[in-house]
């Protein structure tokens, strides 16, 4: 890729940014926006509506930049919990890295790199034509003495990382034992999950928890809930859900005033409601709540699965029961520890043994065929990004790429662009084959789908386009490890010019895109016309994407970690990005995300693996490079590196992943005393009576929707029927 190319890019990119940014500006400021731009205020009502026309609300204001910095990580651990802490920590901690890594880049190795002349002397003159390879390594000549500073920078950039990552690993270990002593008591606390429960011919699951752990656990445990299927209970509260909303649309029609009767309702007006099936569908849902009834209290009697719930009086016997093999056959009694009762993947338990087991099987073959399927799109990019590449495949478009504003956007644009898009279908995808694996609750679905998407973007994103770069053929590197050093040295430092490209792409836009929120803003756009219901019904205030936005964050680690030493132009559009990344996610998790589950801060050991990756693979590429570049010597003193950061990392494994595995009985015994010194026993008991039914099925709630009349309601805008939850 040519400077112009790249210059082409940052300019687009640029432009997208600014005029993102203003609207945001702009747009938060209007009254009817709130529920997109502020949805937390707005759920807590401490948004207050203003009715008066202000010039000042039309014009940009960077105001808001100034209040995200006000908030401390106390606040935003209060209000966003500890999940949100690591995911700014991610972005501190890639600040603190791509600050020492840029100084050395850019003052140090750059003006080496540009001082060489292995692939052609840079013409300042004409410095838009010269390549970007004339700024990355290969520039360098082989065998110069020049390369020993390279090699220095590797050595200090990984002593550095390394010694971050051990610090950021204890700051958040010690920060979620500080989290768990400031919480009050939770039900997940006390319980854990049981399955492989052994059941006679003569008792029921329920009569077997109560008389093993009554017998074992006889100070500790306090009461269990077994597990039931209830696959066709949910398809009909489905139904019942759907046929209730129903009902609302049809009754608000009709009271709709007359002046408003010709708006378009439903998508695009074509989906509607006629009101002469409104007597149809009252009766078809009493129906369906006496059909309900009906399975609600055959259904818990006949299809009890092999596990339950079990609680106990403290933390440490809750923990005891957990680690503890609690019968002389492993496979049975099986203990795990239950997640937050909001948190559980119910219809997961509708699943058997063999289910289970055959769809972890099929997810894993699923992700194998995804991942190679997704190989298409990224041939397609690196085509766009060869120019004579793309004339050999379409000829017929020698014509108009031969325009030199057309190459500028196809070369150093469209490539970027292109797979930025395709990897938009790769979260949900990877979130809904995690659904499917046999998880308990919905906190471990979001930490396999982050793990998934990782190691996805990092082979289609990094290694396919390293791949693909030159030939299909050299997957065969694989094959031979021993080639895999050299090979990366020869073929990553080709890929430099595009991954700069990419992040400036998928980095900035993404960044400015997240704080527009274009598409929520569009679907406000669109349905608030024709919006029949009340906002407190319809209004959600949406829970992070995780498993989004983390492997972004670590797939640029992995690119400025491996390139910093290779191309270090690379390294000032990863700190812009990442300095707009900190800006723009503080301000929406304090505006626009609410936790909906904690997993407590278990990304970060997924944060600390990529990173040890990351170095072992800059260490790989520079033993290529090296030998490469007839620099052997620097090759094998490069060999101790990636040994000493493994020890690195088991030692790091040793020393805190056991932490954010459970917590220790230190901790446990510490908490429960704290609990008897702070709580009084009326207070312990009431929460001993809510921890008994905390982890009931919700499809066991009674539920009951009542219809009332047309001309009942104070507003014609209310909804017309009530929906109770008893129990």
């Amino acid at each position: 890729m040519l400077v112009y190319a790249l210059l082409t890019s940052v300019g687009i990119n640029f432009a997208l940014c600014v005029i993102f940014f203003t609207l945001y500006s702009i747009l938060r400021k209007q009254p009817g926006n709130n529920d997109v731009y502020a949805p937390r205020m707005v759920n807590d009502q401490e948004y207050r509506e203003r009715s008066h026309f202000k010039l000042e609300r039309l014009l940009p204001n960077p105001g808001w930049v100034g209040k995200v910095w006000q908030d401390s990580e106390d606040d935003l651990l209060q209000s966003s919990g500890l999940d949100a802490v690591v995911f700014m920590r991610i972005i501190v901690f890639s600040l603190r890295v791509f600050c020492v890594a840029g100084i050395i880049g850019l003052f140090v190795l750059l003006p080496v790199n540009c001082s060489g002349n292995q692939l052609e002397i840079i013409d300042f003159a004409n410095f838009t034509n010269d390549s970007l390879d004339v700024f990355s390594i290969s520039n360098v000549n082989n065998g110069s003495n020049s390369l020993w500073i390279h090699f220095a920078a590797v050595y200090v950039v990984t002593i550095f990382i390394c010694c971050l990552l051990y610090h950021e690993y204890g700051y958040i270990s010690a920060k979620r034992v500080a989290y768990f002593h400031m919480s009050k008591p939770q039900p997940q606390q006390f319980t854990i999950l049981v399955r492989g429960i052994p059941v006679s011919k003569r008792s029921s699951v329920g009569s077997s928890v109560e008389s093993f752990f009554g017998e074992y656990h006889p100070s500790t445990y306090l009461s269990y809930v077994v597990v039931c299927r209830t696959n066709r209970i949910r398809n009909l509260m489905d139904e019942m859900q759907n046929l209730y909303k129903r009902i609302i649309d049809i009754r608000t029609e009709r009271t709709r005033p007359k002046a408003r009767n010709g708006c378009f309702c439903g998508l695009l007006g074509l989906l509607g409601h006629k009101n002469d099936h409104l007597d149809h569908y009252e009766k078809k849902l009493e129906n369906l709540e006496d059909h309900l009834r009906l399975e609600q209290s055959q259904n818990s009697q006949k299809t009890e699965v092999r596990a339950a719930f079990v609680s106990f009086k403290s933390r440490y016997g809750a923990a005891t029961a957990l680690y503890l093999q609690q019968s002389t056959n492993p496979t049975e009694w099986i203990t795990e520890q239950a997640p937050e009762p909001d948190d559980v993947n119910w219809p997961f338990f509708s699943s058997t043994f063999m289910g289970r087991w055959i769809s972890k099987l099929v997810v894993i073959f699923a992700c194998i065929i995804f991942t190679i399927l997704f190989l298409l799109p990224v041939v397609l990019v690196q085509g766009l990004s060869n120019l004579s590449q793309l004339e050999a495949w379409f000829p017929f478009l020698e014509g108009i790429l031969s325009s030199r504003t057309v190459a500028e956007v196809v070369t150093g644009y469209l490539p970027s662009l292109i797979l930025l898009l395709f990897l938009k279908i790769v979260p949900p995808i990877m979130w809904l084959f995690s659904s499917v694996q046999g998880y308990i609750s919905n906190s471990q679905i979001l930490r396999s789908a982050c793990e998934k998407v990782v190691w996805f973007t990092i082979w289609n994103v990094f290694f396919a386009n390293v791949l693909s770069g030159s030939a299909f053929s050299n997957l065969y590197i694989f094959l031979d490890p021993k080639t895999i050093p050299l090979k990366l040295g020869v073929l990553v430092p080709q890929q430099a010019s595009f991954f700069v490209a990419y992040v400036v792409t998928s980095g900035w836009t993404s960044a400015s895109l997240e704080l527009f929120r274009m598409f929520p803003f569009i679907w406000s756009l669109v349905t608030k016309p024709c919006n029949r219901r009340s906002l407190d019904e319809n209004f959600q205030v949406p829970d992070f994407p995780y498993h989004k936005d983390i492997p972004r964050l670590l797939l640029f680690g992995l690119l400025g970690i491996t390139y910093f030493f290779l191309a270090p132009l690379i390294l000032p559009f990863l700190l812009i990005y990442f300095c707009m990344a900190y800006i723009v996610y503080r301000n929406q998790f304090i505006n626009v995300y609410a936790p909906k589950f904690e997993t407590g801060g278990r990304f970060w050991p997924i944060v600390h693996n990529a990173m040890i990756f990351s170095l072992v693979l800059m260490h790989a590429i520079a033993v290529g490079i090296f030998t490469v570049k007839k620099l052997p010597m620097a090759a094998s003193l490069v060999f101790p590196l990636p040994i000493l950061t493994l020890i690195f990392n088991a030692y790091c494994r040793k020393r805190f992943l056991p932490n954010f595995n459970g917590y220790s009985a230190e901790s446990l015994i510490k908490k429960d005393r704290e609990d008897l010194k702070q709580e009084t026993g009326n207070e312990m008991e009431e929460f001993y009576e809510k921890l008994r039914t905390a982890y009931e099925d919700p499809a066991f709630m009674p539920i009951q929707y009542s219809t009332v009349g047309p001309h009942e309601s104070s507003s014609s805008y209310d909804p017309l029927l009530t929906h109770e939850i008893q129990g």
